[in-house]
């Protein structure tokens, strides 16, 4: 009998062994912050992905139900999702059984890989079809096995999620309900946001930005704000945001990246309207009020870049 015992507690430690040496081990604190009576997060560090932070630089948050364990996003690299896997297991032995991707940016879903092999089931919107297999993808992967090998290398696979949803989604899962709710096309085409109702614990994804300069790109900006009123509407108790710390006063918070946003439509579109050549009208833009936070050198150039164009396109619409 003993001996039975012992070689079971010497498969699990085998198992377990085999599975953190499958990924690089990271060394950056990932420490589950509780903000609700079943919802959890972890906290990515300030600023743009880099081997400093191994590409530790957004949130994913999970949630503990009576008889399994739902995920939404999984981190930057399958390092970091795996080290994910070890919080939740510190905190329940219960089998991950779902996983809400809130859009296709690296930073939110490289992990997803370490929860496929886990068995979980992965849910997107519809919008994400194909985002994978893009050319924007592969030159965005091939770009971070350079700055994040070797938590991304050449086994990092790009996956799709199993189920694609076509919008607005509520369902019950061990006792909890959820509402997923679609807010795009903003941030990206595809971004879902999730109400842990039971909680009123708001999981938003990148629709949120907190203590760093949101990343635009080429996103609606106009679309984007307006979409934010989605998530006021559902009051939520805590939100947490894509980056940055959890917020106990969501509709206040909100303002923040609206104020960011409201303000490069306003400067760029006026540079547009007075035919003001982009370079010109970036260098005269006072940047005082978001020069000195995390992922400005980084982001904000080419956020006012797209919304310069975004906003000539507009104005030729008109």
């Amino acid at each position: 009998m003993m001996l039975a015992k012992l070689f079971v507690v010497m498969c699990v430690f085998w198992s377990g062994w085999v599975q953190a040496a499958e990924y690089a081990a990271v060394s950056v604190p990932m420490v589950p912050i509780k903000v609700g009576k079943h919802s959890y997060y972890v906290q990515g560090m300030a600023g743009a992905a880099s081997s400093e932070n191994q590409g530790y630089m957004s949130n994913a948050g999970f949630v503990v139900t009576k008889d399994s364990v739902l995920v939404f996003d999984t981190l930057g690299t399958p390092s970091l999702a795996a080290e994910l896997v070890k919080q939740i297991r510190k905190i329940t032995p219960l089998p991950i059984k779902r996983v809400i991707i809130s859009h296709f940016h690296a930073d939110h879903y490289y992990g997803l890989q370490v929860f496929k092999e886990l068995g979980a089931e992965s849910w997107a919107h519809k919008n994400g079809q194909g985002a994978v297999d893009s050319d924007a993808a592969a030159e965005r992967l091939a770009q971070r096995r350079e700055t994040l090998f070797p938590w991304v290398d050449e086994n990092t696979r790009l996956l799709p999620a199993d189920k694609w949803l076509d919008g607005d989604t509520d369902f019950e899962m061990g006792g909890l309900h959820f509402q997923l709710r679609f807010v795009g096309p903003a941030h990206s085409a595809e971004d879902m946001a999730m109400l842990v109702k039971e909680d009123g614990v708001l999981y938003t994804g990148d629709l949120v930005f907190r203590g760093r300069v949101p990343f635009v790109g080429d996103a609606d900006s106009k679309a984007w704000l307006a979409d934010l009123q989605k998530l006021v509407a559902l009051k939520p108790r805590v939100m947490v945001a894509g980056h940055g710390a959890a917020s106990v006063k969501p509709q206040a918070d909100l303002k923040f990246t609206r104020d960011y946003l409201t303000f490069l439509r306003k400067t760029m579109g006026q540079a547009v309207a007075d035919l003001v050549p982009f370079d010109e009208a970036y260098a005269h833009t006072d940047w005082s009020k978001y020069a000195k936070l995390p992922a400005f050198e980084q982001a904000n150039r080419p956020n006012a870049y797209n919304t310069y164009l975004l906003m000539e396109k507009e104005s030729l619409a008109q």
